[in-house]
Parts: C-alpha cells; sequence; structure tokens
C-alpha cells in the first residue's frame, strides 16, 4: 500500500492561506476553552468570582510579556526542523501536553497546580504566536498578507468559539472532563496536517555557539527595550498611546469572568450559554469588519470614541437591571434555597450581552488601527508589539479587579464602575491625531 503523503501547503498561495488561518484556529481553541468553558465550570463548582477573576487575569500575563520570548524563537533554532517550523511543533506538541495534564487535576480543590498547568500552556501558545507570525513574515507575499492577515484573525475567532460556546454545547454530552480530550485532539490534528508535513524555505547561514546565541539573545531583548523606549517617547501621540493602551477601552465586565458567572448564577445551563457565546461571537465578527470601515470613512478618533461609549451603555443598563430585581450579591449555584432569578432579568441579560457585542465588535479592529495610526515606521513592529503588551496588561488587571469587587459590592457596584473607566480613556483621544514626527535615534 502507498502511504499517504500530506502536501506542503506553504508551496502555494491557497495552501499558505488555509495554514496560517488553521495555525490560528489553535491558538483561539484553547484561549476559549480556559477563558470561557473552564471558568463557567468553576463558577459551577461553586468557586469564587474573585477567585476566577484572578485565574483568568493570570492567564493574560504570558501574553502581556511574550515580546520577551520572541529573541529566543529568533535565535535558538533548529536547520532539520525548520527555524520556526520547528518552534511551532515543539509549542503545539506541549499545549497539548499541558491540556492533558490539566485534565485530572480537581480544579475545585487544587486552583494553585490547575492555575499553574494552564499559565505554562499559555506561555507555549504565546510562544507559538510569535513562530507563527514570524514565520508568516518571511513566507507570505506582499500580495497575500492582508487577506492572510484577515483570514488569520477569523480562524483565530472561530477557534474562540469552538473552545468556549463549542465545548459548552459538548459538555451535556460526553461531560466536561472529556472536554479536555476534545480540545487536545483538535490541536493535535492541526499539528498532524499543517506544521508535520510542512516544509519551511531555508534562512540565510548563520554560525553561533551556544554563548554567542545567549549573546544574541541578550542583544535582542536589549533592542526591543531600547527602540520601545525611545518609539514611545518620540511624541506627544505616542505618549498618550501608552496610557490609552493601559486604560480599558469601553466596558469589560461583560467580555471577561464577570458575564460567565452570571450566566451561571441566572440559571443558563451549558447548551445555552455555548448559543449566546456563539451568537455574540458571530456579532463581534461582523461589526469588527463594520467599525473599521466606518472609522476609515468618518475618522478613526471620532468612531472610536463613539465605539467606546457605546461599549458602556448595555454595561451600566445590566447593573441597573441587576439593581432593579435585587440580585445584588453574586449567589453560589450550590447555595442552598437559592432564589429564582427573575425571567425579565435573565432576557435582559441575553439583550444586554448581545448589544455589548455589537459595540465591542465596532471597537474591537478601530481600538487596533488607532496604534498604528501612531507608530513610527522604522520601529512599527516593535512599538505596536508594546503597545499589545500592554493591553494584555489591561485585560489581565480588569479581570482580576472585578472579581475581587464582585465579592465585596457585587454586581451593580462593578458594572458602573467598569463602565466609568471605560470611558477614562475618551480623554487620551483627542491628543492622538497624528503620526510620531521623528525616528527614533539611531544607536
Amino acid at each position: 500500500m502507498t502511504a499517504v503523503r500530506f502536501p506542503n501547503l506553504l508551496a502555494t498561495r491557497r495552501g499558505r492561506l488555509g495554514a496560517f488561518f488553521l495555525l490560528y484556529l489553535t491558538e483561539g481553541i484553547p484561549a476559549g476553552f480556559t477563558n470561557i468553558a473552564v471558568a463557567t465550570q468553576m463558577r459551577r463548582a461553586g468557586l469564587s468570582p474573585a477567585v476566577i477573576g484572578a485565574f483568568v487575569g493570570v492567564l493574560y500575563l504570558p501574553w502581556a510579556i511574550k515580546w520577551a520570548f520572541g529573541p529566543f524563537v529568533d535565535v535558538l533554532s533548529s536547520e532539520r526542523w525548520g527555524r520556526r517550523r520547528g518552534w511551532i511543533l515543539l509549542t503545539q506538541a506541549m499545549m497539548i501536553v499541558t491540556i492533558l495534564a490539566a485534565m485530572p487535576v480537581d480544579f475545585a480543590t487544587r486552583l494553585w497546580l490547575f492555575t499553574a498547568i494552564v499559565f505554562v500552556h499559555n506561555i507555549f501558545a504565546a510562544t507559538q504566536d510569535i513562530a507563527i507570525d514570524a514565520l508568516a513574515c518571511s513566507v507570505l507575499r506582499d500580495d497575500e498578507r492582508g487577506l492572510a492577515n484577515g483570514l488569520m484573525f477569523g480562524g483565530q475567532s472561530i477557534g474562540n468559539a469552538m473552545g468556549g460556546s463549542g465545548v459548552l454545547l459538548l459538555t451535556p454530552l460526553i461531560g466536561f472532563k472529556a472536554t479536555f480530550v476534545f480540545v487536545a485532539g483538535l490541536i493535535a490534528l492541526v499539528t498532524f496536517l499543517v506544521p508535520f508535513p510542512m516544509r519551511e524555505p531555508p534562512g540565510p547561514p548563520r554560525e553561533r555557539g551556544d554563548a554567542e546565541k545567549l549573546k544574541a539573545i541578550g542583544r535582542e531583548i536589549m533592542a526591543f527595550v531600547r527602540d520601545t523606549r525611545r518609539a514611545f517617547l518620540g511624541s506627544p501621540a505616542a505618549k498618550w498611546g501608552i496610557a490609552l493602551a493601559l486604560l480599558p477601552m469601553g466596558g469589560y465586565a461583560l467580555s471577561l469572568s464577570l458575564q460567565s458567572n452570571l450566566a451561571v448564577e441566572l440559571g443558563l445551563d451549558d447548551a445555552r450559554i455555548g448559543y449566546l457565546g456563539i451568537a455574540s461571537g458571530a456579532l463581534s465578527a461582523v461589526f469588527c469588519i463594520f467599525g473599521g470601515w466606518l472609522s476609515d470613512r468618518y475618522g478613526r478618533r471620532r468612531t472610536l470614541a463613539l465605539f467606546i461609549a457605546g461599549t458602556t451603555l448595555p454595561t451600566f443598563a445590566m447593573g441597573m437591571a441587576m439593581a432593579h430585581y435585587g440580585w445584588i450579591m453574586p449567589i453560589s449555584p450550590q447555595a442552598p434555597n437559592r432564589p429564582i432569578p427573575a425571567h425579565e432579568l435573565v432576557y435582559l441579560f441575553w439583550a444586554f450581552t448581545l448589544a455589548y457585542a455589537v459595540f465591542n465588535g465596532l471597537m474591537y479592529g478601530v481600538g487596533t488601527a488607532i496604534f498604528m495610526d501612531i507608530t513610527t515606521p522604522a520601529v512599527a513592529a516593535t512599538q505596536f508589539t508594546g503597545y499589545m503588551a500592554l493591553c494584555n496588561l489591561c485585560y489581565s488587571y480588569s479581570a482580576t479587579w472585578q472579581g475581587f469587587t464582585l465579592d465585596r459590592w457585587g454586581y451593580p457596584f462593578t458594572l458602573t464602575i467598569d463602565g466609568l473607566l471605560g470611558l477614562t480613556c475618551l480623554v487620551c483621544l483627542p491628543f492622538m491625531g497624528a503620526r510620531l514626527r521623528r525616528e527614533p535615534d539611531p544607536p
């Protein structure tokens, strides 16, 4: 019998586009699984919002410092396995191992161990992201990069829906523990079909001993820090960009662990939470594209300010609804004689969550684009990576403080403060209208 040989997807245009779509799919699947599906099951197990918020906050930290992993990917590589392909194979294999390692751990009783394993998983996922982006930069042609980036973002969004909402829909059929195998199996399938048969073109020759490699890593890290500092301080717009990245751009509560907590408390089963997640994801994706078109037509800052304010409307409205119906403090799903939420409150939760998804989608693409507008062309990749790292840090601390305030002051207070904090970033926008005026000084 003739052995089946899978094609090298990097050899053709369609193959390259399909490969990066699928590679980004493997980034979205575990992120949706841990941030949505696992957070939902944690609440069902009786873990407090503060604990769940801290758990989700920890997961964002590797993404906030992933720039530090880049020099290792650049310098430490195998010519036999491919300079980027080797890292993709390694990190995807370790993502599978860590997901399976987390499966037998009971997060209700050994949360510290479960969190540590998933944290390590996210280190490998963030490193995989760097290797995939580096491979894309080296193999995609100029006329492919726009479409490829759109497909990569689409793949990540679909992966998020599969790992989050898809797993919740699957849980009643196979049980939650079995979904760990499902997630690991999806990553393994993509690994087998895409990077395993891939043949990465060789890079330029280089000869370095171990000592030279370590020095090269140090030089790259120092160069990143130096170039980022110069770019960040190169103009008033760049400095205000730091403030914008560190502040929440609109309300965040209805997109982080607070939403998962509330869905469980209001009595939604896994299937209904899954359907809500799929509907929210679809709305966000569609309106993200629409928001980008509107910003090109009517101006970046004007539309972004409108969309940011829009995300706070359902946030404030949900807080007022919670107060009106008397659902103030978190109530454990396992609490005896727990009250039954009003049907109207459940309907409002659906409506406000979907409305939030519309405004969050409108804001997302524009919020990313405004950082591109103020980057220095000579160090655009370095500076943009720095802004994205600060944004991930903002997600991390937002999830953490929201869980803390939920436990102490309840839903109306937390949602109101989240909306108010989401509006503070508007003071930055008037100062971010111009691209940087000068290039960084030469080293």
